[in-house]
């Protein structure tokens, strides 16, 4: 049975359901084997108005704030220990509950088929994850991609030798310092991560595959591709037929300018 804060939480989440039709409110979690390009996606869908809830940062924004949960899990992190689910769950429905109204992708979690089951419980049928996408990327794609990613450490800036090197050979664009690549950027450290991934992943898809109730729309996309370009389309396809991001601020300056463009041209004739 669901413990008695996760009970509490689903009731306040229905009490606070937004007007609009549930499966018009964008509740989006990405999959993807290491190094598909969830990260990118996500920048992409962030300027669409999606907002992005990481698990790893709402984690490390409780235990820099000393809160009862933050000190919980510092204690627990700083004792070689695993972070409970139960934990980990409280920690993202607080910070799910002022984005009620809006549409919001989540990442790090859930992982395990166990975090996915506990997360619809606390969240409700109502108000839980309604899109899962899958982006299948070939694996010698994403290795053959990982051997070319440098970075610079100090700002997190992705350089790639193919379509997105820097300007000069082993140098971070803005400041000029060496770029690196990661220690885990090698094929022994991707075969080890690519087989957790699958062994942890593989039964969580198989759960999100089955149709939520109340909702006609299948939960479980998948999209493949070689590149994010090739990505970016589909999944763009898709969160625009399925909700309401035709209003977000983003679409809406675009096309204001594209509008003032047809005007440019319609004047120049």
């Amino acid at each position: 049975m669901l413990p008695a804060a996760f009970r509490l939480a689903r009731r306040t989440f229905a009490s606070d359901a937004v007007a609009r039709a549930p499966d018009r409110q964008c509740r989006l979690l990405l999959f993807g084997k290491p190094g598909a390009g969830k990260g990118t996606m996500s920048a992409r869908l962030e300027k669409l108005d999606v907002k992005i809830l990481s698990a790893g940062d709402i984690l490390r924004q409780n235990v820099a704030q000393g809160t009862e949960l933050g000190k919980m899990a510092d204690k627990t992190i700083k004792a070689g220990g695993l972070l409970p689910d139960d934990i980990m769950l409280k920690l993202l429905t607080g910070a799910l509950r002022p984005l009620q109204s809006l549409h919001w992708i989540l990442d790090g979690f859930p992982r395990t088929l166990g975090q996915g089951e506990l997360l619809d419980q606390a969240l409700g049928p109502e108000k839980t994850l309604n899109l899962v996408v899958n982006i299948d990327v070939p694996d010698e794609i994403i290795l053959d991609r990982i051997k070319k990613r440098w970075i610079h450490p100090a700002s997190g800036r992705v350089y790639n030798l193919d379509w997105n090197p820097p300007k000069v050979s082993g140098l971070d664009d803005v400041t000029g310092q060496p770029l690196i690549q990661r220690a885990d950027d090698n094929p022994e450290t991707f075969a080890r991560r690519l087989q957790t991934y699958q062994s942890h992943t593989a039964p969580l898809l198989s759960y999100y595959a089955s149709p939520l109730a109340g909702h006609a729309a299948p939960r479980l996309v998948t999209l493949t591709g070689a590149t994010s370009d090739e990505i970016w389309p589909q999944l763009e396809r898709v969160v625009m037929d399925r909700f309401d991001l035709r209003d977000s601020p983003v679409l809406a300056q675009e096309g204001r300018e594209a509008d003032e463009r047809r005007a440019e041209v319609a004047g120049s004739h």
